[in-house]
């Protein structure tokens, strides 16, 4: 039996759901009792894989981008967000817990040192992770990195200015690499050296686009020094880079390898996998995300015009400057031709779904099917997909997907190097031929050129450079649908080119030509006057509300405004 990742003989003695205010439960815990050896630690800290981003949650995230419609509005994108009473993301229960454990973990004597050092970076590793999240959703946080009482001061503290609070995290992540063993000594099911330095670069480029390009508006730094963020996140993914012991995957298979890398269900041999998260549906440890690949049970969704035209042509030019592209009337026409990582993403005509007896082969979108249940743009999302009927079968409730998640993939720590490079005006041809173009390699495409060598009319930033547009666009297609496109609009201020005014569409639908086969179950599909598929209209004529003075950050509940006078609510919430 493979190896568990979520681990999840936890005692609950250990994992009380407190708030901050709430005393820990220091009756049915003690440090007399519990904190002897590294097993205790082990069990403590496993309570906490489990908030890692997996694939359950990759789709999610992204329905809350231009790559994807679900059949329901984005709050996010749209504006629509209130301000809650309590909760909204402002819970404190995970970094409180963490910090009872890095209080006494020194109080552990039994086990030998690399397996408690390792528990300790990870840790701190956890700790980073979790307020991370909080910088991204509120900006100013507290810092707590102490167990508090009712009595404790910090209780009513101000908040501190995100940069200060994204250098401790980053004080932390250079504890936990100290710490943690590397994926060679442990794997790919713990935590390790390699995955607290791509989630270094992560955090650094975040935080270093952010006050690049919200510099002078309601959500700038005072003080900012973005370079320096920027720097260390080049530093980080360059470390990773430089050691050698990571690659792509690759079974030079340049139509298939970039779709078998989000299928497989063991990736813990994987050479691209970082940190992996491995599932056993036979203890109910899997995910559910046939529901939004098969388009026949449970959840609607589909992948945006705007995603698929962003994908270059086979000769590494954009579709707008092609003399190879064949236009998008049909699903086999749109993929012709173009960066075979599109139909690695999207189902096209002719490809098996599911490998029975006979095996289903892809025809249509199911364009038909009711709200819930139907591909809302044409454009049906294969990607983390596999054919293996045993995950294609059942309901929600009785069947789960076993296929592993990629937590942390070197992929992504390429893509961090090269925009960070990119960001510092310092990108070098060698640069990219050490980050993207391995990626662009392994696909088959042409590699990038410095000086890119085009101008795409359609580029979404103009006012930026070429290579900076060809990075956050290979940036985008290579990470489709793995959650980040949201945080990268967020942290390059795009709303205003991206999101502001805009609604997503999707297929083009020509009668008689690009669905025929069921064209009179959809004759009324609402189509924009280029005939693209626009379910939004009657919803958004005006596009989405995205307010740009306000929805870069989430609003604090008003309970924690009334407990402590101190908190000052986010920009114009």
């Amino acid at each position: 039996m493979k190896r568990i990742f979520l681990v999840l003989l936890i005692l609950y003695i250990c994992v009380s759901c407190v708030e901050v205010l709430d005393k820990y439960p220091l009756d049915e815990i003690t440090e007399e009792t519990y904190w002897k050896s590294s097993t205790d630690l082990e069990l403590y800290i496993n309570q906490f894989y489990p908030s890692l981003r997996g694939v359950q949650n990759y789709f999610n995230l992204d329905e809350h981008s231009d790559n994807l419609k679900p059949s329901s509005l984005s709050s996010v994108l749209n504006g629509t967000r209130s301000v809650p009473a309590t909760g909204g993301g402002w819970n404190w229960s995970n970094i409180r817990e963490i910090n009872y454990f890095l209080e006494n973990i020194d109080m552990v004597t039994s086990g030998d040192k690399a397996s408690i050092d390792q528990f300790k970076g990870e840790g701190y590793f956890f700790r980073a992770y979790f307020y991370f999240e909080k910088v991204k959703q509120f900006g100013d946080v507290p810092w707590l990195d102490k167990v508090l009482n009712i009595d404790s001061e910090e209780l009513y503290g101000t908040r501190i200015a995100r940069n200060v609070i994204v250098d401790h995290i980053i004080d932390d992540l250079d504890i936990a690499i100290d710490f943690l063993k590397e994926r060679s000594q442990i794997g790919t099911n713990r935590i390790n050296k390699e995955s607290a330095l791509a989630l270094k670069s992560r955090v650094c480029l975040y935080e270093g686009t952010w006050e690049k390009y919200h510099a002078g508006t309601n959500f700038g730094v005072q003080g900012s020094n973005a370079n320096n963020y920027l720097e260390m996140a080049a530093e980080a993914a360059g470390e990773l880079i430089s050691e050698g012991n990571l690659s792509l995957y690759s079974t030079n298979n340049p139509g298939e390898d970039y779709y078998h890398l989000f299928n497989r269900t063991d990736l813990t041999g994987n050479e691209e996998a970082i940190l992996v998260m491995s599932v056993d549906p036979g203890l109910e440890l899997g995910h559910w995300t046939w529901t939004y690949l098969n388009g026949t049970r449970g959840r609607a969704t589909g992948l945006t015009k705007s995603l698929v035209q962003s994908y270059l042509d086979i000769e590494g030019h954009p579709i707008t400057i092609s003399e190879i592209y064949k236009g998008d009337n049909t699903l086999t026409q749109v993929v012709e031709n173009r960066d075979p990582r599109l139909k690695q993403t999207m189902w096209v005509p002719g490809q098996v779904q599911i490998a029975s007896d006979p095996p289903l082969i892809f025809e249509y979108p199911v364009l038909h099917q009711g709200a819930m249940d139907g591909a809302t743009t044409g454009y049906m999302i294969r990607k983390g997909g596999t054919t293996d009927p045993e995950q294609n079968t059942g309901t929600s409730s009785d069947n789960y997907g076993a296929t592993d998640a990629m937590v942390f993939r070197y992929g992504e720590a390429l893509l961090n190097y090269a925009e960070a490079k990119a960001e510092l005006g310092n990108i070098t041809q060698a640069d990219l031929d050490k980050s993207v173009n391995l990626l662009r390699a392994r696909v088959g495409m042409p590699a990038m050129d410095v000086n890119v060598g085009f101008t795409d009319p359609d580029w979404n930033f103009p006012s930026l450079s070429p290579i900076i547009n060809e990075i956050r666009r290979e940036r985008r297609i290579e990470l489709a649908l793995e959650g980040f496109r949201l945080d990268d609009l967020l942290r390059w201020a795009a709303a205003d080119e991206i999101i502001q005014g805009k609604r997503w569409k999707g297929a083009r639908f020509i009668m008689g030509i690009s669905f025929p086969q069921i064209e009179d179950l959809i004759a009324d599909l609402p189509v924009d006057e280029d005939n693209y598929i626009d379910r939004y209209i009657t919803y958004i004529p005006n596009g989405f509300g995205f307010d740009e003075t306000r929805d870069y950050l989430y609003p604090l509940p008003t309970t924690e405004l009334s407990l402590n006078e101190n908190l000052e609510q986010n920009p114009n919430w």
